[in-house]
């Protein structure tokens, strides 16, 4: 009952201009209003239960707290209801009419820069009220205050265009109601089956019950229902949650028809309260990769419950993009919205705590579950290399947990650890060797191992196209060096140097014969300490990129720059000794270059002139 006239009021000038986006070019998530609207619901309870501790008569005898969401299709409107604090009349002005932020700014300038407008971003700077013009053409409010008589109501009207109403009317419960009056093209949104769905999907475990009226042939009864869940697993003690329910929650939570590979659920207590339920997948999901790096997947991210957004890259680092689960803290700070967190200390210790537990988890499968955890490996050890460059301060712990094919391995599996390779180490080396290339079958047969093998060394044959990006961040590990069997020069004790020389000395007719018929095509020609059987092998220098990559990097339309290859040769070998001894020029040069095409062969790089090098080879079979 109103019981004075209303009065009408203008908007400030940037709510207005709110509202005109709102009103006129927000179209896609639309749903998100009921999101908005039950979360400033459950904030209302949750003021309501914290200020009746210190003033019990606040719930004046009604001390359920609850939020109810009601539908009425012939009149078009939708309902939210709250028993919470309520708002007095200067409340209603200041919390609706102004918007004293900011956020506000902010977010008229993130809106006017945006190509595609998106409903998503009303909750972003803590407007999410005006997410209810999005599907309404008006807007009632009627609130409350708990601790006001209810002849003191405040009812505020508004069609979003510039002006509101205000008025004082009987309100017999204290709270709030938001009645929206629906535009003619939102039906979808009074249908029960659809409301209590996206409560489901944004607020099932908002602390509050939130109650909708029973359906008979599709429309609301008198009796009412609770439709959420209200009370959240991740926050019941674990001993009182069995394996089926966590692998429930996960599947719904991750939208996956397999189980959890392992999850971890904590609690931790103290100045900052959180909780964290993280799961690892059995099975990638199929837009990880294909989504590239920007479509980040993760952690749904609630604060006491309410849900405020998913994926929130902000509590998991990209390279662990694969983990599931639910991250609920008592208190954090929000920029002025739902889903824009500010960069602090509490972020930044839950964040380190969302890593520990993860990494903790996968190191707890590699100890006691290897089964699972070469299935965990199988289908995201690639991601996980990421995080050697992206995250120098636990970059030890992710390299405890890679794996790699080796020459001592068994067969093409990645079955081999660092620890696995330092463990096996002769007495002295001081270096953990490996070579990367674009197949397993590539690395194993690369003449750069040669000399390793015939040695009785350790080489990590690494075949992943993350590998070679890798190893730019991880130089060393557990105080001992990583080198590339096929870059730089190796290192010798003082016999294998005066060998050396010596070789290379006997060897210089050869090597300037190569230089003159090779020509352009190479930096320099050198005798190799790497080969034992083969004719010729690619030298890199120590910062060179391999090229196997550099190929897939200029395949995929990168400009890379253009450089001249060092030959190795083993003067041993019998077309080395033919190309010192080959009296025709002609056949010399067939000779030179084919060393040179086979040694970018086996490197992976892309040959210059493939019709050539057929024509040279074809040449030498003929020609016996």
């Amino acid at each position: 009952m109103t019981t004075t006239a209303p009065e009408t009021r203008k908007f400030e000038a940037e709510v207005a201009q709110v509202l005109h986006l709102v009103t006129h070019s927000l179209y896609s998530h639309k749903e998100i209003f009921l999101r908005e609207l039950i979360s400033n619901a459950s904030d209302a309870c949750d003021k309501l239960r914290f200020d009746s501790l210190a003033n019990p008569d606040l719930l004046a005898g009604d001390g359920e707290l609850q939020i109810e969401v009601s539908w009425n299709a012939e009149a078009r409107t939708i309902t939210i209801r709250d028993s919470g604090i309520g708002m007095s009349r200067d409340e209603v002005v200041a919390n609706i009419g102004t918007i004293a932020s900011s956020g506000t700014r902010r977010f008229l300038e993130a809106m006017s820069a945006e190509q595609k407008t998106d409903a998503r971003l009303i909750g972003q700077f803590g407007v999410g009220f005006y997410s209810a013009f999005v599907v309404a053409d008006r807007v009632t409010v009627l609130s409350r205050r708990a601790d006001q008589p209810a002849t003191e109501g405040v009812k505020w009207e508004s069609d979003g265009k510039g002006e509101y109403s205000l008025s004082q009317v009987d309100i017999p419960e204290r709270g709030t109601a938001v009645i929206l009056h629906l535009k003619a093209d939102e039906d979808e949104f009074l249908k029960g089956w659809e409301l209590r769905s996206l409560i489901r999907k944004y607020s099932d475990h908002v602390a509050f019950p939130i109650r909708m009226p029973k359906e008979e042939d599709g429309k609301p009864t008198a009796e009412w229902e609770t439709v959420n869940d209200a009370s959240a697993l991740w926050a019941k003690p674990r001993n009182e949650i069995s394996d089926e329910d966590y692998q429930s929650f996960y599947k719904s939570l991750g939208h996956d028809f397999n189980d959890a590979l392992a999850w971890t659920h904590n609690r931790v207590e103290g100045s900052q309260s959180f909780t964290t339920l993280l799961y690892l997948p059995e099975q990638p999901p199929f837009d990880l990769m294909m989504g590239g790096r920007d479509e980040r997947k993760g952690l749904k991210l609630y604060i006491k419950r309410v849900f405020i957004m998913d994926a929130a890259e902000e509590l998991l680092p990209n390279y662990l993009r694969f983990v599931r689960g639910v991250v609920d803290a008592d208190d954090l700070p929000l920029n002025v919205s739902r889903e824009i967190l500010q960069h602090n200390r509490q972020l930044e210790r839950i964040r380190a705590a969302c890593v520990k537990r993860v990494l903790d988890l996968i190191e707890k499968l590699s100890r006691d579950e290897p089964e699972k955890f070469a299935t965990f490996y199988k289908s995201f050890g690639n991601t996980l290399k990421e995080g050697i460059a992206e995250d120098s301060a636990n970059r030890e712990r992710i390299a405890k947990l890679l794996r790699f094919a080796s020459t001592k391995g068994e067969g093409a599996g990645q079955t081999v650890s660092l620890d696995d390779y330092i463990g096996r180490m002769d007495v002295g080396q001081d270096t953990l060797w490996y070579i990367t290339a674009d197949s397993y079958t590539a690395a194993l047969g690369s003449p750069q191992l040669e000399a390793f093998k015939a040695k009785g060394i350790e080489v990590l044959l690494m075949s992943d196209r993350v590998d070679e990006w890798m190893l730019g961040s991880l130089n060393e590990y557990s105080g001992k060096k990583l080198r590339n069997v096929a870059k730089g020069e190796l290192p010798l004790d003082e016999a294998g140097k005066k060998q050396q020389e010596e070789a290379s000395k006997a060897a210089e007719p050869v090597l300037n014969r190569l230089k003159e018929l090779l020509g352009d095509r190479v930096n320099e020609v050198r005798v190799s300490a790497r080969l034992t059987d083969s004719p010729s092998c690619l030298a890199l220098s120590d910062f060179e990129m391999a090229p196997h990559l550099a190929r897939l990097l200029r395949e995929a339309g990168h400009d890379m720059p253009e450089s001249k290859p060092t030959l190795e040769i083993n003067p041993q070998h019998p077309l080395l000794k033919r190309v010192e001894s080959e009296g025709d020029p002609a056949k010399a040069a067939d000779l030179a270059n084919l060393l040179l095409d086979q040694a970018e062969i086996a490197a992976g790089a892309q040959l210059p002139d493939p019709a050539g090098f057929v024509q040279r080879l074809n040449r030498l079979i003929a020609g016996g």
